[in-house]
C-alpha cells in the first residue's frame, strides 16, 4: 500500500478529500489505528506519530488532536556524506547539529590500486560514523535520559553504524524511517515536520477514479 505523511493540522481536509473523491467514507477505531473505509471500496489505515496508539473516538479532529510530539525526542539523520541530530521539546527544536565529511565515491581501478582505495574509502567513512555518533551522544543525552523516541533516516547501514557506539546503546528508534538525501539543514527541517506527521496507507479500489486529494505524493506540506 501506499503510504503518505500528512501533518496534524491537515488531517481532517484529507480525510474530508478521501470522502468526497471516493464516495464517502465511514470512520472506526481499531488496533490503535484510525481506519477509513470509501463506499467503492477504497480503504485507509493511520497512525499516529511516534508509535502512539489510538482510543479515542471515531474521528477526524479527535484523531488530529491526539498528534502531540513527546515532551523530548530526537533525530538522527546519518549518510556517508554527512549527518543531522536534533534534539526537540514538542514542537520546538532545542539543539541541533548539521556537519558533512568527505567520503570518496567508488572506483573502477582494479587490483591493489582498489583494494587501498576501498581502505581509504572505509576509514573515511568510519570516521565520519565516529564524528556522527560524537555529536549524537552529546545533542541527544537529554533524550536518552528520559527514553524518548528517536525517528532515523538516511542510509540504513548508515544509521546501523553510528548505532553500534555504546553510548547511543539505549536510543529508542521509532517510525517512520525517513529516506533523507544527504542531510543538510534543510532536511533536517523537514524531517523533524515529516517525524510528527500521520502516517497513512491507502489503498484504493481496483478501478476507483476518485482520490484522497494530496494522497498523490508521499508527503503533504
Amino acid at each position: 500500500m501506499p503510504r503518505v505523511l500528512v501533518p496534524a493540522a491537515r488531517w481532517e481536509r484529507w480525510v474530508a478529500n478521501f470522502a468526497t473523491g471516493h464516495g464517502g467514507a465511514e470512520l472506526a477505531v481499531a488496533d490503535g489505528t484510525l481506519r477509513g473505509s470509501a463506499a467503492d471500496g477504497s480503504h485507509f489505515t493511520a497512525v499516529l506519530p511516534f508509535a502512539t496508539s489510538y482510543d479515542g473516538p471515531a474521528e477526524a479532529a479527535a484523531f488530529a488532536a491526539a498528534a502531540v510530539p513527546p515532551d523530548t525526542w530526537g533525530v538522527l539523520l546519518v549518510r556517508k556524506g554527512g549527518f543531522a541530530v536534533a534534539r526537540l521539546s514538542g514542537a520546538d527544536l532545542v539543539e541541533h547539529k548539521v556537519g558533512q565529511r568527505h567520503v570518496q565515491g567508488r572506483t573502477k581501478a582494479g587490483g591493489q590500486s582498489q583494494q587501498r582505495f576501498a581502505r581509504r574509502r572505509d576509514n573515511q567513512a568510519r570516521q565520519a560514523y565516529e564524528a556522527a555518533a560524537d555529536h549524537a551522544a552529546r545533542v541527544l543525552a537529554a533524550v536518552l535520559g528520559t527514553s524518548g523516541p528517536v525517528v532515523t533516516g538516511g542510509d540504513h547501514a548508515a544509521v546501523a553504524a553510528v548505532l553500534t557506539d555504546a553510548r547511543l546503546a539505549s536510543v529508542v528508534v521509532c517510525e517512520p524511517w525517513l529516506p533523507v538525501p544527504d542531510p543538510r539543514r534543510a532536511v533536517l527541517d523537514a524531517a523533524v515536520a515529516d517525524a510528527q506527521a500521520v502516517q497513512v496507507e491507502v489503498s484504493n479500489a481496483c478501478g476507483s477514479s476518485g482520490r484522497a486529494g494530496p494522497a498523490a505524493g508521499p508527503r503533504v506540506r
